[in-house]
């Protein structure tokens, strides 16, 4: 199905009507294009840690990772220590994994080390052109560039950011726009 129309009589991408909080996520924000640097990594970050995992369970969580993370500013977040990652680890409100933890730190400092813009470099693998995707089955999971991007990320020593994670990241920054046909977000054109 490509879209479907909610209690709210709005049609939406499928997933978008399956609680108020992807209604909200989807009307509002997933797809919609996303520039600066604590903001990207703020979305590096979820959607790492949502890898395995739904991602309502992110969204129910992501005001718990922004005071967690520090706002998600990555010159903060990169000072983080030993004892920074066994306090994370003792958070319930956030997902207590240790390798996305770390991913987090990491990538904090991959960012800090970086010679271009994160908006530059990420925005760069953004395709110039996206056929919009009829139904949820024609969207991919991963794509020529989530590949590129992954790649180049791990080159530059990011962690935990596979292709598979790198185009939702895409989908969700509006990279791509992969609202179905049908749905009142899709673009026309």
């Amino acid at each position: 199905m490509s879209s479907l129309v909610g209690a709210d009589g709005v049609a939406r991408c499928s997933w978008g009507n399956s609680t108020p909080d992807y209604a909200e996520y989807h009307d509002t924000e997933w797809g919609v294009p996303l520039r600066g640097r604590d903001a990207l990594y703020e979305r590096l970050c979820l959607e790492s840690f949502q890898s395995g995992l739904s991602w309502i369970t992110i969204l129910r969580k992501r005001e718990s990772f922004r005071a967690a993370f520090l706002g998600f500013d990555p010159e903060k977040v990169a000072e983080f220590g030993e004892d920074d990652v066994e306090r994370l680890m003792q958070d319930a409100s956030i997902v207590r994994n240790r390798a996305k933890i770390l991913a987090a730190i990491k990538n904090a400092r991959a960012i800090d080390s970086l010679d271009v813009p994160l908006d530059d470099l990420l925005w760069s693998f953004a395709p110039a052109k996206h056929q919009r995707p009829r139904t949820m089955a024609d969207v991919p999971a991963i794509t020529d560039e989530s590949k590129a991007m992954a790649k180049e990320l791990k080159k530059r020593g990011f962690a935990f950011l596979g292709p598979t994670t790198c185009y939702a990241l895409m989908q969700a920054t509006g990279m791509v726009d992969d609202h179905v046909t049908g749905c009142f977000r899709a673009k026309t054109g």
